[in-house]
């Protein structure tokens, strides 16, 4: 029996060929916006992969060097291969008043050796040459401040692209050395990258060096809305019984150029056999014809006649690997969509690796980093000719009670949905949340629906060409301190990722709640975990500040979620509506249907029911009952720090309505901040009694 993918998120968009365009200099709408800021010392340029973030910072670069007075530009990339981004451009051909060129000696990521050895040397003379542009690679970078020093990059620009790779963590040379060159102050910045947050929650940046940082965003939903050919990605995960490669063609269509990687040796996916493994998906496509001798590629020939050329970057023979990760890269094909149909990858092929046609990244096994989920997505969202659909596919193992590992079987579970819940906040249009007020009114640029803007109630504007939605939610709290601005504004993604990445919130809220005859209400989600969440990521801000924050934060969860379970209607299939408005039709109608859009009303929505339905449609009901019974028998019961939280809640239950929660109140949620005070009263009596 052929399995479906069931997808957890399916996103279309206008083809409005808006993010393809150029101005009269050759710059595309992302690129204008960064250059707009390129006075900025420190900039912080997040953007999708293929938004053309390399050919931004040669804009900014050059201003740099010739009109900031600025020495010398050095720009730091995480891999060699990524080093060809910033091969010469001329850029005058397009309207631009400078060509960028980087004298062959300079970009060392085409040098021979080793990265601590002559090429550490060779950034110590280029930095007493005239020459202009540097480019190396993290590690030689890290070498040359070890050697030289951080004052002997004085008045020059530092760019680090995949700034990801970058963290706050102390072990981390690369985010040491850039706190000393910002704690110095005289260099300039510009971090590039298409995957902000960090799957192992280490912050990226320390929040006052991150605060010396002016930021452009361009979202997925710019990008992907602007695109001419691309119309739809789909995201979704697939569960598996019995090795992988036998249930690989139930997800994996041979007439879609597809990347497919397989899993680690070391995870639970795998066969510990990866040159086996990839033999036996080539074996489950065709029969094997041979070896293309030009380009290493294996010739297969499909079940239809035609003959697929596979490219497998798995094999550890250095001869063979290099010849096919030559031919993959080879510039003549690079417009060539039949130069291969398959590539089947282990830890190549992710981050800075360009192939236009691909149209699915099927993802064996889950990965544990949401920044690597972000990357291989981003190799399916390229815009090419006759490509309208792209899609991504987790395959995952299906936990096995008969397994010893099958509490880990079911911790990758919950991860592979944490992933996908923050893929669709991350490639959802950009939310701006306000207050409703009695001096509320419309926005200009903004389309309030058929009806216009209506001053007695809470509205929804969307602006087609910035994807963006202006809110008004009746009690919003609105941040005060300029810090908490900026998270509302720049940083909710990082907020969510950390909540639905927060094990006891994802395990409480998919299989102890409501849908699933739990007994966890959503108010202890979205109000008690969240706001620790929060008090923990940002213990600098007052607890006014973290309110309006967690605020911000769930509003654009729960309301995407809601817009999802509209949009895929009660068969989980897309309705026939224009899809390109779906998701936009989604939050207007919840936002109608509601008698009030307010943010009590908000709190009380499980933002994870419309995963668990997902899941429901996906894993086997015996699975699924395993999963429950796994995660019930851990129940926790209420933490002292719990208590105090809802006794906290409990007060301004009291400031609001003049008395304290009931214990026997009908409303499970007064009923559970009266059990927070009573449990907090206990404490106290038992400490005193000793």
């Amino acid at each position: 029996m052929k399995a479906k993918s069931v997808p957890s998120v399916s996103v279309t968009y206008a083809q409005n060929g808006s993010s393809t365009r150029s101005n009269e200099f050759g710059m595309r709408p992302m690129q204008e916006r960064a250059y707009e800021k390129r006075g900025e010392q420190y900039l912080l340029i997040k953007s999708p992969p293929a938004s053309g973030k390399s050919r931004a910072l040669m804009f900014i670069a050059l201003d740099k060097l010739n009109n900031q007075g600025l020495r010398q530009a050095i720009i730091v990339v995480p891999e060699k291969s990524i080093g060809s981004s910033f091969h010469d451009e001329p850029l005058s051909k397009h309207g631009f008043w400078a060509d960028w060129t980087v004298e062959p000696k300079w970009n060392l990521c085409n040098a021979p050796g080793s990265d601590n050895g002559g090429k550490v040397s060779s950034v110590g003379t280029f930095l007493t040459s005239d020459d202009s542009v540097l480019v190396c690679t993290h590690a030689t970078f890290r070498f040359a401040v070890d050697k030289f020093g951080v004052d002997a990059f004085d008045d020059r620009l530092i760019a680090v692209d995949e700034f990801h790779h970058v963290s706050a963590n102390p072990d981390n040379k690369l985010g040491t050395h850039l706190g000393e060159f910002i704690a110095r102050d005289m260099v300039h910045i510009v971090a590039m990258t298409g995957s902000y947050f960090r799957g192992d929650a280490e912050p990226v940046l320390m929040p006052h060096d991150e605060a010396r940082f002016d930021t452009v965003t361009y979202t997925y939903y710019e990008q992907l809305n602007g695109y001419k050919y691309l119309k739809s990605l789909d995201i979704g995960y697939f569960f598996y019984s019995g090795a992988y490669s036998d249930d690989i063609l139930s997800v994996l269509d041979p007439s879609e150029k597809t990347i497919i990687h397989i899993p680690s040796v070391n995870s639970r996916e795998s066969t510990k056999d990866k040159i086996r493994e990839v033999e036996h998906i080539i074996e489950e496509l065709g029969e094997w014809q041979g070896t293309d001798p030009a380009t290493g590629f294996q010739l297969v020939e499909a079940a239809d006649g035609r003959t697929l050329r596979i490219a497998d970057l798995v094999d550890d023979d250095p001869a063979k690997r290099d010849r096919v990760s030559a031919a993959l890269k080879d510039a003549s094909q690079k417009n060539n969509r039949d130069h291969v149909d398959i590539i089947i990858a282990l830890g190549m092929a992710k981050e800075g690796f360009d192939w236009i046609w691909c149209e699915h990244a099927l993802t064996v096994g889950y990965r544990s980093s949401l920044t690597e989920i972000v990357q291989i997505i981003g190799r399916a969202t390229r815009d090419a000719p006759g490509k309208t659909r792209a899609r991504f596919t987790n395959l995952i193992a299906e936990p096995d009670a008969s397994e010893e590992a099958v509490t880990e079987a079911v911790n990758d579970t919950l991860k592979a949905i944490a992933a996908s819940l923050l893929m669709e906040q991350v490639l959802a249009p950009r939310f701006n949340f306000v207050p409703k007020n009695p001096n509320s009114g419309p926005i200009e640029g903004f389309d309030y629906g058929e009806g216009g803007y209506d001053s007695n109630a809470c509205n929804v504007g969307f602006d087609e060409d910035s994807g963006q939605f202006q809110i008004e939610i009746k009690g919003l709290a609105e941040p005060k301190s300029k810090e908490a601005a900026r998270i509302c504004q720049e940083d909710l993604n990082e907020v969510i990722a950390a909540f639905v990445q927060d094990k006891q919130a994802l395990e409480r809220g998919l299989f102890d709640s409501e849908h699933s005859g739990g007994e966890t209400l959503p108010e202890e989600l979205t109000q008690v975990r969240l706001g620790k969440i929060i008090k923990d990521k940002y213990p600098e801000l007052d607890d006014e500040d973290q309110e309006a924050v967690r605020q911000h934060a769930i509003a654009a969860l729960s309301l995407t979620q809601k817009a999802k379970e509209i949009a895929l209607g009660s068969d989980g299939n897309e309705g026939e509506k224009s899809a390109n408005t779906a998701f936009v039709d989604g939050v207007r109608k919840f936002a109608m249907d509601v008698r009030e859009l307010d943010i009590d009303l908000i709190d009380r929505i499980n933002p994870f029911s419309e995963a668990y339905a997902i899941l429901a449609k996906t894993m086997s009901e015996e699975s699924l009952k395993q999963v429950a019974a796994i995660i019930s028998a851990k129940k926790v019961q209420l933490t002292p720090e719990e208590a105090r939280d809802l006794a906290r809640r409990a007060l301004k239950f009291k400031q609001e309505r003049g008395r304290l929660p009931s214990i026997t109140s009908p409303d499970a949620w007064e009923k559970r901040m009266a059990e927070g005070v009573t449990f907090l009263a206990r404490m106290k009596a038992e400490a005193a009694n000793g």
